[in-house]
């Protein structure tokens, strides 16, 4: 059995029937995860101004642009081993970089709250053995995390669960729009106005206190009953939730307190995004946007948007991301316009600008390690195919000896 790095899921699984060193059929995987497992479609290959050059000479260059940079930034790490991410926060230290990762415009907010023991959490294990009722907030982990209903929550038959959806459990929609989970949730969906999660929240803690709310009162009074008499309650907090109150995020840890029986966890994209938080936040006591200055923690000010509208960095080491695509336009010419290094296994669109390109092994197939599920747990990477490339970790070691 091996583990499918396609979410934060992990899946742990996965049968790969390998022939000639080729994966020829993955079975028990979704086919988000199928597509990662099976590789890329066009293969990141070394070069150097874009031109062909080997993975000596590619490092060599990454090292002597990190060695010219007055402020250079390390971005990525989410889809990369926790091995390589220890590497990456050392290199970093070493060259008193910026460190970031995607998680700075999406669940970092969510995770640094966990971390800090503010909010309940508990593991998917303990979801699909006790869980009641389920609620699914600006998440769609039918289609983001597609396994997610089907192993962990809603459909699976658990130890305190043994009549499963049709009859133990009881599934909740809180979204913009009628999502594919929400058709699955029979009839509890409740639709909000764009960003209007915190208006929903007070009327949901109004309610919970035995008042009536003015927003929806019928619904919001139903709901809150709901929620009383849950035994055992995941919340599954996406980005649509996470980004609608970022700036009073207080009002979640509130909500929270009001419900005892709840249990609130992050539903996280990438497949290690949780690790690189919990490696960084063990280092440094913060899970992203650290910039390292002599041998301490300078602050957690340096997001990679941020720093590229300031345009604060002059160099920047992207791993297994692709912030040309995922980033807003206004910060793409800065980032165009500074020395890029890409560590991918894949051309992207950020491999497209780059200075230099340095490919990686695929972490799950091509190269083994650790990872840190959406819940918090450790799961092992295992190789399965034979291959030449450097995994992310070696990469790391050879830029740190180089610098």
């Amino acid at each position: 059995m091996f583990t499918c790095t396609g979410c934060a899921l992990l899946c742990e699984d996965i049968e790969a029937i390998v022939e000639n060193n080729r994966i020829k059929e993955i079975r028990n995987a979704c086919r988000r995860g199928a597509a990662r497992m099976k590789g890329c479609m066009n293969r990141l290959v070394p070069s150097i101004a874009q031109k062909p050059a080997d993975i000596e000479s590619s490092i060599k260059k990454a090292a002597q642009i990190l060695r010219n940079a007055k402020s250079p930034m390390l971005f990525g790490f989410d889809n990369s081993t926790s091995e390589a991410q220890i590497k990456g926060i050392q290199l970093a230290r070493k060259i008193n970089a910026i460190i970031d990762d995607t998680s700075s415009f999406c669940q970092g907010i969510l995770i640094e709250n966990i971390l800090h023991k503010k909010l309940r959490t508990c593991s998917l294990d303990d979801i699909r053995n006790k869980a009641d009722v389920l609620v699914y907030w600006g998440s769609d982990a039918q289609d983001s995390q597609p396994r997610h209903l089907s192993r962990f929550s809603y459909f699976p038959r658990g130890e305190s669960r043994q009549r499963g959806y049709e009859e133990d459990r009881l599934a909740i929609a809180i979204d913009v729009r009628e999502s594919n989970t929400a058709k699955i949730c029979k009839g509890h969906f409740y639709r909000i106005p764009l960003k209007g999660d915190r208006e929903f929240i007070l009327a949901l803690m109004e309610a919970l206190s035995g008042k009536a709310p003015a927003y929806d009162t019928k619904n919001m009074l139903g709901l809150a009953s709901i929620l009383k008499k849950a035994q055992f309650g995941g919340i599954f907090v996406g980005i649509g939730l996470t980004y609608s109150i970022k700036n009073d995020f207080e009002i979640l840890t509130a909500l929270a307190d009001m419900l005892p029986k709840f249990n609130i966890m992050p539903m996280v994209g990438h497949y290690n995004m949780r690790g690189f938080n919990e490696v960084l936040f063990k280092e440094t006591g913060f899970v992203n946007r650290v910039r390292f200055e002599g041998n301490g923690v300078q602050d957690n000010k340096y997001a990679i948007i941020e720093a590229l509208k300031n345009k604060s960095i002059d160099a920047l080491v992207v791993v297994g991301s692709d912030p040309v695509l995922s980033l807003p336009r206004i910060v793409i010419p800065h980032l165009a316009s500074i020395p890029v290094v890409c560590i991918d296994p894949c051309q992207t669109f950020t491999s497209g600008i780059a200075t230099v390109n340095i490919p990686s092994a695929a972490s799950g197939v091509e190269s083994s390690g650790s990872a840190v599920r959406m819940d918090g747990k450790v799961i092992g990477l295992k190789k399965i195919l034979e291959n030449n490339y450097l995994s992310d970790e070696d990469i790391m070691k050879r830029l740190m000896e180089a610098v």
